[in-house]
């Protein structure tokens, strides 16, 4: 099934190959990294072919007696977007995205957990080995660094955005909004970089032709489900080019989504999803993992190896952290904080990625004893800061990691979490977010082959949408075009690369029975 879809916006780089039911609020506008600024032109009317917008002539008076303000767009503006996206072409042939080279000093699969695995909490480095051995599709949602050692090694344009980094088929969900409705978009960002928007294309793509393996579907299947996947973004950035700026930012409610991209096989999936995540809240967490204390508080109860109790002193040194994060929080939430008193601190592993990673939950209970439930979680430098420079993208530090991930989901997601900050414990960068804050995902690995491409056309709109909020639109799709060139060669990619982490799972699964590497399977 074939479908229109929605997108997101870019910014130009000088690149190695070339240059349901929600709301739709903007989100926050601050850079999470020192990408390029982001070229705005006001829209004037839709061109001949109904592919971007018509821009003003470059000798046309700005008029008016105001000057330039740094910060906003230069008028007029030579040149167009579009045009410029196409002409990537003939560097960038868009065919060449089939590509998938690996060279000989490429990480072996074992060699590449390990070294990924640095820095984290040893003890639970055979959690995070036995998780990712549970299937190639497990082992690709781990090894979101070695991907993009081989992607930094396929043409890219040169169109930078703001990237999820790990934007595989089960790091899409629902989650909560303010007002109690519930979002479908990206929602993790551990990764999120200023990069290639190829990359988040091509690793959608590979995962869901894993997924669809691994819920057995015929590689047909698998196949048209990355086609679809790409097809989706390559229009939704068509629609978005072709709106003005405030529109093309807000665009696309959720609750549009399923008949934008023609998911209807989704429906009865989503619903139930959504029923699911509307249960899953702070309350309902703190029932099953907390206990009555004597002074009418409550605190964790241990649950090894997934949740266990920690030291006063590290307790103490957790809750010490939260003085500094209010003050990375808009000021209007700040009398929200302000009702609530911290009374305990549990270390809790999580995910497949961060299995490793230092990350904890924090029980605060307001007048009522209602509690609400943050977790703050370690945040590491991303793993694809190493390769960015080979794709021709400058690869800076981060003054804050926890910083660079809450302002790379900010910049990214239609709406985020009104408590989502960052702080440093004894020394290391830390997210601050609600915990179980309505989250609800759709397990791609688990859907029917009728669903998988109507999953992946979803997918790839919502991708899209998001990397319009950073990358201008009209230049993307200027470069994707209107036939599906583009969408044959991620899917030529997608099944690829598949088989690529098909062979190094096996590695990794025939290292754990040698016993070369340690693996706890089945936590």
């Amino acid at each position: 099934m074939r479908t229109s879809t929605t997108s997101t916006t870019s910014t130009t780089r000088t690149g190695r190959a070339a240059g349901m039911t929600g709301a739709t609020a903007g989100t926050g506008t601050e850079a999470a990294t020192g990408e390029a600024a982001t070229r705005v032109v006001p829209v004037a009317r839709a061109d001949g072919d109904g592919d971007g917008a018509a821009e003003p002539t470059a000798g046309a008076a700005r008029g008016g007696r105001v000057p330039y303000v740094p910060g906003f767009a230069r008028w007029p503006v030579a040149g167009s977007p579009k045009a410029e996206g196409k002409a990537l072409r003939t560097r960038v042939p868009r065919s060449a995205h089939a590509t998938l080279g690996l060279d000989a000093a490429r990480p072996d699969a074992v060699s590449a957990v390990e070294e990924s695995s640095r820095g984290r909490i040893p003890g639970l480095a055979p959690i995070r080995a036995g998780r990712m051995a549970a299937t190639p599709f497990a082992f690709l949602r781990g090894s979101a660094g070695l991907m993009a050692y081989d992607l930094a090694r396929t043409p890219v344009t040169g169109i930078g955005a703001q990237i999820c980094g790990d934007a595989h088929a089960a790091n899409f969900g629902l989650y909560g909004d303010a007002r109690g409705g519930l979002v479908i978009d990206l929602n993790d960002f551990d990764e999120t970089v200023h990069g290639p928007w190829e990359w988040d294309l091509k690793r959608l793509a590979a995962s869901l032709v894993l997924a669809g393996r691994e819920a057995g579907a015929d590689e047909d299947t698998c196949r048209e489900a990355a086609h679809d996947a790409a097809g989706a973004y390559r229009r939704t950035m068509r629609l978005l080019a072709r709106l003005p700026a405030l529109d093309a930012w807000n665009a696309i409610a959720d609750e549009e989504l399923v008949s934008h991209t023609d998911a209807h096989d989704l429906l009865g999936t989503l619903e139930r999803v959504s029923e699911k995540a509307r249960a899953n809240t702070s309350g309902r967490f703190a029932a099953k993992s907390t206990e009555p204390t004597g002074d009418g508080g409550r605190r964790f109860v241990d649950a090894a190896p997934v949740l266990r109790r920690v030291t006063d002193a590290e307790a103490a040194a957790v809750a010490g952290a939260l003085e500094a994060y209010p003050a990375t929080l808009s000021e209007d939430r700040l009398p929200l904080l302000a009702r609530y008193a911290v009374h305990d601190v549990a270390f809790r592993v999580v995910g497949t990625g961060s299995v490793g990673t230092r990350s904890y939950v924090v029980l605060l209970l307001d007048h009522r004893g209602e509690p609400l439930v943050l977790q703050v979680k370690e945040a590491r430098p991303s793993a694809l800061l190493p390769h960015l420079a080979a794709a021709g993208f400058e690869a800076p530090e981060a003054a804050h990691e926890g910083r660079r991930v809450v302002m790379g989901q900010k910049r990214m997601q239609v709406v985020s979490d009104i408590l989502l900050g960052w702080t440093s414990v004894d020394g290391r960068p830390f997210q601050v977010r609600q915990f179980r804050n309505r989250k609800g995902s759709v397990d791609p690995a688990a859907l029917a082959a009728d669903q998988l491409d109507d999953y992946g056309r979803m997918t790839g709109a919502l991708l899209a949408r998001a990397h319009a909020h950073s990358a201008d639109p009209r230049t993307v799709a200027g470069y994707c075009g209107k036939n599906d060139e583009l969408d044959e060669a991620v899917a030529v990619f997608a099944v690829a690369y598949a088989d690529r982490t098909e062979a190094d799972h096996a590695e990794l699964v025939g290292a754990v029975r040698t016993g070369r590497i340690a693996a706890e399977l089945g936590v």
